[in-house]
């Protein structure tokens, strides 16, 4: 990829704005390392500049244009094809840039994306040549003070560099283990000391000598005695195989034979995984209905930090849906201007519009999984901002968006996640048919609401009394349900709970209600 013209540029750097929502945008200076695998740019720290990097290693995904929160509210002053947006596995925060130019900023997202694709592609010899480079390039820069020499401060910055999450205890215990001198510096054979120590497995260690014996070394003979314990149907054959792809050894590697080093290689690898690589996909039979599954579900997904004063953010719906979740919770509540938003109601956390969480679902929901997605809607809102709420689902999901049953579909039975493959189902409140009340509104009491409302009451017991019962009655004012709203609700239709009794003497496949955990295990103990 060094010939790359893409690469190339970024190899050479460019200065490109780093957009936060605190303060005004600044312009730094962004290079790819030689090792192909990090870029280096300088932060401002305390009025002093810092040189910081990352790994394209960490990196999940490079988006085009104003494709994130951050760029859509404080990105507006530069041009769109300007902006792109790096996501970092973890917890790691959204980086935001702007370029220049256009064609500057199209250099960095296509080059980025395929160094993304070519180290996912590497196979295991090819990453442990490159290792060398790069662990040498991460040590470089950690070392700030350039005298060949790493203080704790500087061992510590250098496991931030490599995404390595430490307790420092337990990291200042190693660093002394490994200062042979006492200076509190470690320096050559000291710092390659320590990061070996970082990669011990005691217990990988142990089953090794377990199988190899003294010699401390495992032939293909006693590596296919180890497969077989494992419950594998291994062959003497499949045994040299897997030593001629994990040892990395040459000469042990000649004559079949594998090293500690070689075998926890094959261990921490996919090979080595104990979940079957067939079962990260999807390998089960998608075509019962609906309700047969356990659906990977969200509850109060707006949020990235705690529940009480964290920040509500658009981010939470890309995370979730790319992690494969399909079911995702909105608390909607009324907005100014006859907008609705999303929040955790009565709390601190911040609020975010409905509309623009639609539009994130909009664009991510099938991005990691082709499977239906169900917005399960805690409607706090008044009749006019319900249909204000329908109206943004129809315009901004289109034809993603469920409106009607399946055609052909027996009622008496739910459609399958083969069937609803691609689309939006919304869980929530619907009227009966015909209307019974005037100008189309029913009052539909919401037990489930209120059983969670209870829950809070336990669990917050800060919150005044007031504000409680404040918080039940908003529950059940918004509890009347606008005709456009439970116009899109089709197949998972929220009712109170009958009963079991009931519920199996008519079952009502489209119906579905929640239980608070209290009222669960009530239910276990009766009936279960």
């Amino acid at each position: 990829l060094t010939e790359d013209e893409d690469v190339q540029r970024m190899l050479r750097g460019s200065l490109l704005w780093k957009i936060k929502s605190r303060g005004t945008p600044r312009e730094r200076l962004f290079r790819l390392q030689e090792d192909g695998a990090t870029v280096c740019f300088e932060g401002g720290f305390r009025r002093a500049h810092s040189q910081q990097s990352f790994s394209v290693l960490h990196m999940e995904a490079v988006r085009e244009g104003r494709q994130s929160e951050g760029l859509r509210k404080h990105g507006a002053a530069f041009p769109e094809r300007h902006c792109f947006t790096l996501v970092f596995k973890g917890k790691r925060k959204n980086l935001d840039l702007a370029a220049r130019g256009e064609e500057d900023a199209r250099h960095w997202v296509q080059g980025l994306t395929k160094l993304m694709g070519r180290l996912q592609a590497m196979s295991q010899p090819e990453k442990l040549d490159q290792y060398p480079f790069w662990i040498h390039g991460v040590l470089q820069r950690a070392d700030r003070n350039k005298d060949n020499k790493m203080s704790f401060r500087e061992v510590k910055n250098m496991l931030r560099m490599i995404n390595i999450d430490m307790d420092d205890v337990y990291a200042y215990k190693l660093f002394k283990e490994c200062d042979r001198s006492g200076d509190e510096r470690l320096e050559g054979r000291e710092v390659e000391e320590f990061c070996r120590r970082l990669l011990r497995r005691p217990e990988l260690e142990e089953l090794f000598g377990r199988y190899s014996g003294e010699d401390r070394v495992l032939s293909a003979e006693e590596l296919r005695d180890f497969l077989r314990d494992q419950g594998e149907d291994a062959s003497l054959r499949q045994a040299r195989a897997v030593i001629r792809t994990y040892e990395l050894n040459e000469k042990a590697r000649q004559q079949d034979l594998m090293m500690l080093d070689g075998f926890m290689m094959y261990l921490l690898s996919a090979a080595g995984d104990i979940l079957n690589q067939e079962h990260t996909k999807v390998h089960q039979d998608m075509s019962q209905p609906l309700c047969h599954y356990f659906i990977s579900s969200s509850h109060n997904t707006y949020l990235t930090h705690n529940q009480i004063g964290g920040t509500s953010s658009t981010e939470a719906y890309v995370r979730a849906l790319m992690a494969g979740c399909r079911c995702v919770e909105l608390d909607c509540w009324e907005g100014s201007d006859g907008e609705p938003i999303v929040y955790h109601g009565h709390t601190l956390t911040s609020k975010i519009l409905f509309r623009d969480v639609i539009e994130s679902i909009r664009d991510y929901a099938f991005k990691q999984s082709p499977y239906p997605v169900i917005l399960s809607l805690e409607n706090h809102c008044g009749l006019e901002q319900q249909a204000t709420m329908a109206r943004h689902m129809k315009a901004i999901l289109g034809d993603m968006l469920l409106t009607q049953p399946l055609e052909g579909q027996d009622p008496r039975d739910l459609p399958s996640p083969e069937q609803l493959k691609g689309k939006v189902l919304v869980k929530g409140k619907k009227l009966p048919e015909p209307w019974h009340e005037p100008q189309g509104v029913t009052s539909l009491l919401d037990h489930e609401e209120e059983e969670e409302e209870e829950e809070e009451e336990e669990k917050l017991q800060e919150r005044s009394s007031q504000r409680v019962r404040g918080s039940l009655r908003a529950a059940k004012d918004a509890s009347q349900v606008a005709p456009e709203l439970s116009a899109v609700v089709v197949y998972c239709q929220a009712v109170p709970f009958p009963g079991l009794a009931h519920a199996l003497r008519h079952p009502r496949p489209c119906e579905m209600s929640s239980f608070s955990e209290r009222k669960a295990r009530k239910l276990i103990k009766e009936a279960g």
